[in-house]
């Protein structure tokens, strides 16, 4: 169990930071009338170096922005693309299946597999139109037509990071995942170091003086507003997640009694199964719906027995990655 738990969260969706990156560098090259051809990891299997959804953009001429592995795939499919094997206007599925003897060889561990869509790019208007919208902090679904290659751009709300059908190839893009923790301390620094390896924004909310992180985080944003005000300023978005670590009803509920209004698709409190229960009644009495008080993740996390801090905080960040891949974080 908890080996799978620490398989989960090593292993993330696609960074979405890398991907505005990967879509700038195929629409320059699209205006200056080169032939791109766009590669989306769909599955992989074994321990692939490079997670669903990553993106790889390459230039006829063999020039690629971005990875789908951690080796020789790039250049195999870099070869293939420039012979004319792959880039037809039809998307065209490439497995990459590695044995144990070829693992050196094309970069991938040993027994890895890579299941991949090329398609080629036709031209810089719908990169343009995409990469428009991300500028705008939207988050956008695009979709790609398996039988034609035909590409259409949806709300993104809803949708999972990567769904893959026999039909089509839908793709979330837009902000950074976000983690917003409130209350400061030994398990927020651990959970904030923890989030930041799978390439969250961290927020660490506190407005108690004595609370002040006298040694900051670096890449950890802190601040001081008021519980709901963080809740609501900074979480209110479908890629933010709010946790309640304060061990202070009074900081944890007002935080919450904001965090269960917003769209976070993750809403979670540190505590004991009995002071859920009491924290519970006491957010029915401030005037919570039931449906809102069903959104809490309480106590936050997947249950594998936890006691010490670190633990505590794999579990919740099991609990968030859950909640992030579309899975009751039960």
């Amino acid at each position: 169990m908890v080996r799978a738990i620490l398989e989960q969260v090593a292993e993330p969706m696609s960074e979405p930071a890398a991907d505005p990156q990967v879509l700038s560098a195929a629409c320059s090259w699209l205006k200056a009338g080169q032939r791109v051809a766009l590669v989306t990891v769909l599955h992989t299997w074994g321990s692939s170096p490079r997670p669903p959804g990553s993106l790889l953009a390459i230039r006829v001429d063999g020039t690629m922005v971005g990875s789908v592995s951690g080796g020789c795939v790039e250049q195999a499919l870099a070869d293939r693309y420039r012979s004319g094997e792959l880039g037809t206007p039809i998307p065209t599925l490439v497995d990459f299946g590695v044995a144990s003897r070829e693992a050196n060889r094309l970069g991938l561990p040993c027994g890895g597999r890579l299941e991949l869509m090329v398609e080629a790019l036709a031209a810089p208007q719908p990169v343009a139109a995409l990469l428009s919208r991300l500028e705008g902090g939207t988050l956008v679904a695009r979709r790609v037509c398996l039988g034609t290659g035909e590409v259409s751009l949806h709300a993104g709300e809803g949708h999972r990071e990567l769904e893959v059908t026999d039909r089509f190839v839908t793709k979330v893009f837009g902000p950074g995942w976000h983690l917003l923790l409130i209350g400061d301390g030994q398990l927020a620094r651990l959970l904030a170091q923890m989030a930041c390896l799978l390439d969250y924004r961290v927020t660490i909310c506190d407005p108690r003086e004595r609370f002040a992180d006298p040694m900051p985080l670096a890449n950890v944003a802190y601040s001081d507003l008021m519980p709901d005000d963080a809740a609501r300023e900074l979480a209110d978005d479908p890629r933010s997640a709010v946790i309640t670590l304060s061990h202070d009803p009074k900081q944890d509920d007002l935080a919450l009694s904001e965090a269960l209004g917003t769209r976070a698709f993750y809403v979670g409190a540190l505590g004991s199964e009995r002071s859920a229960q009491v924290r519970r009644e006491r957010l029915i009495r401030i005037g919570l719906t039931p449906a809102q008080i069903a959104r809490l993740d309480a106590p936050a996390g997947l249950a594998i027995g936890s006691k010490r801090p670190a633990e505590i905080a794999l579990s919740i960040l099991a609990g968030v990655t859950a909640a992030r891949n579309g899975l009751a974080a039960g």
